[in-house]
């Protein structure tokens, strides 16, 4: 079954190794996530729970979402989400899902929204070669070329420049390299999407028997 939390991304720093390696993890402040709603196949046709992370102005909620959110005695959301493939019975709407459900070792995914980078070229957006920048060459960073003559047209999906990022990312097979549960951080080797003080999703890794 799967383990699911939302965090935020606080930055990078290092760690040591019992064998002095250095090793880079991202720091996620993962606090309790309250369990909005538990969506069952009578209901809704699939099962999952609705959780939600930091707490809303109540100033920038409408009806909708304080409702919502009373039926769990909490505070209205600023970021939900849901898990799915878990088992309902493990869970009651209200109940705060906290960081110790994972612990160290733990292979996991995250998704996040990547860095916006605004309109880039093919270069920098598709990691295409560039020209040669000596005297005579007319060709530097162009994108090359549209395709051949006969269709009359510059087929979909051909790499061009546009803009780039700020797209929803999962990094997957990351390890856990330590649980602070007092201060409800998570310590993950690598890095993940996203700028700081930006919201991830956090769940066990689907490929994880591949990981190990």
């Amino acid at each position: 079954m799967t383990k699911g939390i939302l965090g935020k991304k606080l930055g990078m720093t290092q760690i040591f190794s019992e064998n002095g390696d250095v090793i880079a993890v991202t720091v996620v402040e993962a606090a309790p996530s309250v369990v909005l709603q538990k969506k069952t196949v009578e209901s809704d046709g699939y099962e999952a729970i609705q959780i939600g992370f930091d707490d809303k102005k109540e100033v920038r909620t409408n009806k909708a979402e304080k409702g919502h959110s009373g039926k769990a005695n909490t505070a209205p959301k600023r970021f939900i989400k849901e898990i799915r493939d878990v088992n309902l019975d493990d869970y009651e709407v209200g109940q705060e899902v906290k960081v110790d459900i994972f612990k160290e070792g733990d292979i996991i995914d995250v998704t996040g929204q990547s860095k916006g980078k605004g309109f880039q070229g093919s270069i920098k957006r598709h990691n295409q070669s560039r020209g040669p920048m000596s005297h005579g060459s007319h060709y530097h960073r162009a994108p090359g070329s549209m395709g051949a003559v006969d269709p009359m047209r510059v087929f979909k999906g051909k790499a061009l420049p546009g803009r780039m990022g700020g797209e929803q990312v999962t990094v997957q097979n990351l390890e856990v390299v330590k649980v602070d549960v007092e201060r409800n951080l998570l310590l993950i080797k690598g890095n993940v999407p996203g700028a700081k003080k930006s919201y991830l999703t956090i769940k066990s890794a689907i490929k994880s028997a591949e990981a190990k």
